[in-house]
This record gives structure tokens, C-alpha cells and sequence, in this order.
């Protein structure tokens, strides 16, 4: 594996019981980090005990001019609606003002719907219907999406992104407790297998893997899973994964969404 490379620790470490951070960079509507997230779910599932994750927006743009003062436009009725390549990155941040699980809920249905290409992921008021849905305070949300803070967030990731000298996405950096230690940058995405080696040596022991739980249980913790991603968690091919999931859709546990790419399954 060429793109490893250690990284003088330059950030402090959690402060929660769990040894190992990782830090997760990814442009959230790009294909590749969709494709990676079947993978980072399965670690959750079967080794968060182990790790926290935070995610860092690397969001290639040209311009970040005059958009905040775009969206308190927007806000407040002057406008009718505008898109923005970074309006995403910012209303995730946003989000996450409300929590850390709250900025996983929506950033989660922002790649469900650039995914499956429904709506316009970068319009302002298409932003603002996916709080709605993952059931965001919305008056906080609106106030926050056109706030300096939300857009300084954004601001700070991407300058995290230039320190640690990120120049592929999606790309993990491994970082453990002791504070001396390097970080552990791994650019570009790889299978299964090579992350959960990378825990194991970062934790200098023998990995104790959490049991899968069933189907129904995945959903209520993700909500939304493609069919490539539940073969992966469960180590199936896509095909016994499709008839799991449409046993469920028989018995309108699950709906299923689809487009000529995709095929993605959300719980009833």
C-alpha cells in the first residue's frame, strides 16, 4: 500500500474512553465516498468500540466569495432560491451545530439524495427540506446555515485539509491517545480488510469484533443502505443481499429506491 504516510500528531486527541480517531476526509457528493461508506460502516458496526469518527469536508471549490451574504438573502426573502457548490459543505456544518449526531443524519440523507439524483443537492431550499426531514430545530438550522460561524467551520476544514497535505479524497488519518505519536495518513480507499489490519497494529493487540446485528437493526441505526453496502457489512454477495431485502420489502419493512446506478433501500 503506497499512499501511507506518517503525520507529526498536530491535533489533540479525544477526550473519550475510545483510543483511536479517525479523521475522515471526503467531498460528500463524490462518488468515491459513497462507495467507501459500506466499508466505514462496517467498522462502526464491528469496531467502534474502538474509535470515534470525524469527518472533514473537502469540498473542491473556486470560490467561496459573497456566499453567506447570498444565503441570509436568501433567509430573508430577497431572494427566491440559490444554488451554490458549497451550499452542501455549509449546511452540513451547520448541522452539525446541533450535534455531532445530528450532522451525521444529514450528511447521510445529503449523499442519499446526490446519490440517487432526485432533487438539486445544491439548492438552498432542497438544503433546507433534508433538516426538515432528518428532524432538525429548524429555526436553528435556518439561523446557522447563513451564520459566519457555519461557513468559518467550513473554512477550518478546509485549511485542515491543506495542513495535513490531503491531495486525494476520500482519505483517513489514524490517530491514537498518546499525543506523541504520528498520525497515520492513508489517501485514497481500500478494502475492508486493510483498515481493520491498520486498528489492529494502532492498537497493539487482538481486535474483539462486535456481532452484526440483524437487517432490521442496521436500518434503524442507518436508516438508508444501497445493496452494495449490506453485502459488505454482512460479507454476502449482492444478490443474496437483494433477496434479503426484498423479503423485506414483501413485508413493507423497507422501500426501495433506485436509478440506473444505484439501487438503495430506506426503512418504512
Amino acid at each position: 500500500m503506497n499512499n501511507v504516510q506518517l503525520l507529526q500528531q498536530s491535533i489533540a486527541p479525544s477526550t473519550c474512553n475510545k483510543p483511536i480517531e479517525l479523521y475522515i476526509f471526503i467531498d460528500p457528493l463524490c462518488p468515491e465516498a459513497l462507495a467507501m461508506q459500506g466499508t466505514l460502516r462496517k467498522l462502526q458496526v464491528e469496531y467502534e468500540h474502538y474509535f470515534t469518527c470525524r469527518y472533514i469536508l473537502s469540498t473542491e471549490l473556486t470560490s467561496l466569495n459573497s456566499i453567506s451574504n447570498r444565503i441570509k438573502g436568501c433567509v430573508s426573502g430577497a431572494e427566491l432560491d440559490i444554488t451554490h457548490p458549497a451550499l452542501p459543505s455549509i449546511a452540513i456544518k451547520a448541522a452539525e451545530l446541533q450535534g455531532k449526531r445530528a450532522g451525521f443524519r444529514y450528511l447521510n440523507k445529503v449523499q442519499e439524495i446526490a446519490a440517487l439524483n432526485t432533487r438539486n443537492i445544491h439548492s438552498h431550499a432542497t438544503l433546507l427540506e433534508v433538516a426538515h426531514e432528518v428532524n432538525l430545530d429548524m429555526n436553528e438550522f435556518t439561523t446557522d446555515f447563513g451564520s459566519k460561524e457555519a461557513a468559518r467551520s467550513f473554512q477550518c476544514d478546509l485549511h485542515l485539509t491543506n495542513e495535513m497535505e490531503i491531495d486525494e479524497v476520500p482519505s483517513i488519518v489514524f490517530f491514537n491517545e498518546r499525543i506523541e505519536d504520528e498520525g497515520l495518513k492513508v489517501s485514497g480507499s481500500y478494502t475492508y480488510e486493510v483498515y481493520e489490519h491498520i486498528l489492529q497494529e494502532l492498537l497493539g493487540e487482538e481486535l474483539i469484533r462486535q456481532p452484526i446485528p440483524p437487517l432490521e437493526k442496521l436500518f434503524d441505526r442507518f436508516n438508508t443502505l444501497s445493496t452494495a453496502e449490506v453485502a459488505e457489512i454482512y460479507t454476502i454477495s449482492e444478490a443474496s443481499a437483494e433477496r434479503e431485502l426484498k423479503k423485506r420489502m414483501l413485508q413493507q419493512k423497507v422501500e426501495r429506491l433506485m436509478t440506473d446506478d444505484i439501487t438503495m433501500w430506506r426503512a418504512r
